[in-house]
């Protein structure tokens, strides 16, 4: 069954409003006894959890470990296992980058070399403006590869977005990216005869790029991963008659907005800035993603503390949200990332919804262990965007 086309056919547009808070990396392990989240002072997202609906999701499928593009799609009600992403397409379109049928890009980190080994996969996350000089540097210094054009975009920190410019491009390709510390440079390899070429060409550049930054000691080679090509995808409004806007500080997530077609506002760097943008912009639309990044970044540095804090932080915000009175407040995660894997995981994430229409459950604290008991149960993500709806009063009927 086509899940997006049954749930199209059900939607009815209304005024009602829905505010989807989504904390990347927020659940975790126990440190000492507690994760990150059950030690972090949380009064106003308990607060929500009593009076709300709790459950646990899954992003793809138990045990799978997402990355964030699939694992925001599902959450937008998009089945990741259909529309499969690049990481490339979204950090591209996050930064305003023009993608055209020729083109293939990429998402990079700056990375630290020492010896043949990979010591460092963000290189101590480099400043931007660092990241900016580089990028000119490499524009300087890689132009052209077998008649493929190169260019260099900033991202935030030590990321970056490389597109290639010719006819015959595949994105068909292998991460060039060890995804572990002290491992060796990893090259692409082809998936498929027609993307040989664009292997080579790809491998090239690195070594050219290794070579144009071997006097920088700490961002010295880039890695790269989700080589794509622009994807066909249908819009939130067309399939769940939404006016979506997205409130986020980071590029890849203000692409992944676009590709599905919300409005991606103007949003300064801060925390407090996501949470005035949706007061600023409320009136004028009635879905809202707000992301928060930094709950991920500490879970990936495996900073404990920071990742606590960051929570305790986002709490207070919640009363801003409420007195603007949404019909549906849902505050989860893409995925988790916990703070002893420094990575993303296959572990659900907390989830809960607040309506005026939402069954209260047992749940007493907004936590991985306490959800679990929730009356929602452990379900996809992809279950999220129907539920919303729902308790928004935005789908009809099922059959007579």
């Amino acid at each position: 069954m086509d899940k997006e086309k049954f749930i199209k056919d059900l939607c009815i547009e209304t005024d009602s409003k829905i505010v989807l808070l989504v904390m990347d990396g927020l659940g975790d392990l126990p440190q000492s006894g507690v994760t990150a989240l059950e030690a972090a002072s949380t009064p106003n997202l308990d607060s929500l959890a009593k009076s709300g609906c709790c459950g646990l999701t899954d992003p793809i499928f138990r045990g799978i470990t997402p990355g964030s593009g699939p694992a925001h799609l599902s959450l937008f009600g998009y089945d990741p296992t259909k529309h499969i992403l690049g990481r490339g397409i979204l950090e591209a379109l996050g930064v305003n980058i023009d993608v055209t049928k020729n083109d293939m890009v990429a998402r990079g980190n700056f990375a630290t070399l020492k010896g043949d080994l990979i010591v460092d996969r963000r290189a101590g996350r480099i400043s931007t403006e660092k990241n900016q000089a580089l990028c000119k540097k490499l524009n300087e210094a890689v132009k052209e590869v077998d008649n493929t054009t190169i260019s260099f975009f900033t991202g935030k920190e030590h990321r970056f977005v490389i597109k290639f410019t010719s006819e015959g491009l595949s994105d068909q390709l292998s991460d060039a990216d060890p995804q572990k510390e002290n491992k060796p440079i990893v090259y692409p390899k082809p998936f498929s005869s027609e993307a040989k070429r664009t292997a080579e060409i790809v491998n090239k550049v690195m070594d050219k790029v290794t070579d144009a930054l071997k006097e920088e000691t700490r961002a010295n080679t880039i890695l790269l991963r989700g080589f794509s090509k622009f994807p066909s995808i249908p819009s939130m409004e067309d399939l769940f008659k939404l006016k979506p806007a997205a409130i986020a500080n980071y590029p890849m997530y203000k692409g992944l907005a676009k590709l599905v077609g919300m409005d991606v506002l103007d949003v300064g760097p801060e925390l407090e800035d996501l949470f005035e943008s949706l007061k600023k912009n409320y009136h004028k639309y009635n879905f809202f993603y707000v992301h928060v990044k930094k709950t991920d970044s500490f879970g990936e540095d495996g900073n404990f503390q920071a990742k606590k804090e960051i929570i305790e932080k986002t709490d207070r915000f919640i009363p801003l949200i409420l007195d603007l009175k949404p019909d549906v407040l849902a505050v989860t995660s893409d995925h988790s990332t916990p703070c002893l894997l420094k990575a993303h995981s296959w572990h659900p994430n907390p989830f809960l919804i607040h309506s005026k229409y939402a069954q209260t459950d047992i749940v007493t604290k907004f936590s991985e262990k306490e959800c679990s008991r929730g009356y929602l149960g452990r379900f996809r993500s992809l279950y999220a965007m129907p539920l919303m709806l729902a308790h928004a009063g935005k789908l009809v009927k099922f059959g007579a």
